[in-house]
């Protein structure tokens, strides 16, 4: 009668034994947290669609210098990381026309050397300074509004909006904007090359009209020749008429 009831009980245990280590081999591994300082390469990359940016920043070096920044120092940096989409929406051969200066400046238009959390773009003070260059002098600015939690950005030739939070530790924070920020300083009006004044125009005018030419140096000089042969000649006349008579 024990027996009977023993290995009912003995295959449910078995049973339950082999569910359980069928469920343990199917449950995936958790991955293990990135280890060591934020790396903005391996940020973008896992995140996906920033491969332009990525390039450029390769390019320019630019990844690197913030990755070093990020080691060196403890302002931390704001990230504005356009889209590839971002960067399909500008004409045919914008970027191909930059000079490498350019192309770094642009980059690091979209730099800001002080951590920024969402909340704190309420707070900041227009225009920002990015590492572009100083905002003053209004090659570079940028300016932030905020509505709610919405953060508007413009450039006085882009305006967009941040559409995402990529990354953020309070060290470092990336966001995604769906615009490439194109600075005044590169893609604004030209300043033309200012006209010379019209008195200096005259002026040069005036002296190229006085300056002798050469055919008049050498008529003059023919002239003078000619006179003084013949100054010559009626002198030796004169001689000899003179000695003739007496």
């Amino acid at each position: 009668m024990i027996n009977q009831l023993v290995r009912p009980f003995s295959l449910l245990l078995l049973f339950l034994l082999s569910l359980s280590i069928t469920t343990q081999a199917q449950t995936p591994a958790q991955s293990p947290a990135p280890s060591g300082p934020p790396n903005i390469t391996r940020i973008l990359e896992k995140a996906g669609q920033f491969t332009v940016f990525l390039r450029l920043m390769g390019t320019t070096q630019v990844d690197n210098q913030i990755n070093n920044q990020l080691n060196n120092s403890n302002n931390g940096m704001t990230i504005f990381a356009p889209s590839d989409s971002a960067f399909s929406s500008l004409q045919a051969g914008t970027l191909n026309a930059l000079s490498d200066e350019q192309k770094d400046e642009l980059i690091q238009f979209h730099v800001v050397p002080t951590f920024l959390s969402i909340s704190q773009f309420q707070t900041v003070s227009n225009p920002l300074r990015t590492q572009a260059g100083d905002s003053r002098n209004g090659q570079f600015p940028l300016n932030v509004t905020t509505s709610g939690n919405q953060v508007n950005i413009s450039t006085g030739i882009v305006n967009t909006t941040v559409d995402n939070t990529i990354f953020t530790d309070n060290q470092i924070a990336v966001y995604q904007v769906d615009k490439v920020l194109l600075p005044l300083s590169i893609f604004g009006p030209q300043t033309p090359t200012p006209a010379p004044a019209p008195e200096a125009t005259k002026k040069k005018k005036a002296a190229v009209a006085d300056a002798p030419s050469s055919d008049d140096t050498d008529s003059s000089g023919g002239v003078g020749l000619a006179v003084n042969v013949m100054v010559v000649v009626m002198s030796i006349g004169i001689g000899m008429y003179a000695a003739f008579v007496l």
